[in-house]
């Protein structure tokens, strides 16, 4: 996993993303462009897993939040690409605009290869809350919440198995379900001062 001042790194690299690519008025082709031969530390050179998530810096407000659950580029590629994609591609949301990026924060969310968790009566103790992200995947569906989520919730382990499924648009009590793919992972998040 990264060091905290990789980590840092890594949110200096997703502001810049996001600024390079409103300084174009949106118009990015790759966001990961600006870094492929940036002076990176070796850590950079590791595929992994990656969320970033924008929130309003007074009030916590989500703003966006899009990554790559599987290790599919570099973390100089995902890094840029994932901070750029939840600062204008998120559906949730309008895309985020020049003068409010001074006022939002970042946190970077570095993940582990998700690992299936057994069906069985003992799926829920495979599950840690505040340690575990989830992804359900069933009938071409599929929905992931970070570690982080279940501990802003207040969610024990089945209300965060439930509500990883509602994520995925499938009903809450899928997980149970013979069938159903359950796969846990952890994330190191760093997050903007």
């Amino acid at each position: 996993m990264p060091s905290p001042s990789e980590g840092a790194e890594g949110l200096r690299i997703a502001r810049r993303a996001i600024e390079i690519g409103l300084a174009r008025t949106g118009r990015v082709e790759d966001a990961a462009a600006p870094f492929r031969s940036e002076s990176l530390p070796p850590v950079f050179e590791e595929r992994r897993g990656v969320f970033v998530t924008l929130t309003e810096s007074l009030g916590g407000t989500l703003r966006g939040c899009i990554g790559f659950p599987l290790p599919v580029f570099r973390l100089r590629e995902a890094i840029p690409r994932a901070a750029w994609s939840a600062a204008v591609d998120d559906p949730r949301f309008p895309p985020v605009e020049l003068p409010e990026l001074p006022h939002l924060a970042i946190e970077l969310s570095i993940l582990t290869f998700p690992e299936v968790v057994p069906q069985g009566p003992d799926l829920v103790h495979g599950i840690v809350v505040g340690r575990h992200g989830l992804i359900v995947e069933r009938d071409g569906f599929d929905g992931l919440l970070l570690p982080q989520v279940p501990v802003e919730h207040g969610w024990d382990a089945t209300r965060f198995l439930s509500e990883t499924c509602r994520k995925a648009g499938l009903p809450m009590d899928t997980w149970k379900r013979p069938g159903t793919i359950v796969r846990r992972f952890e994330a190191e998040i760093f997050r903007e001062p």
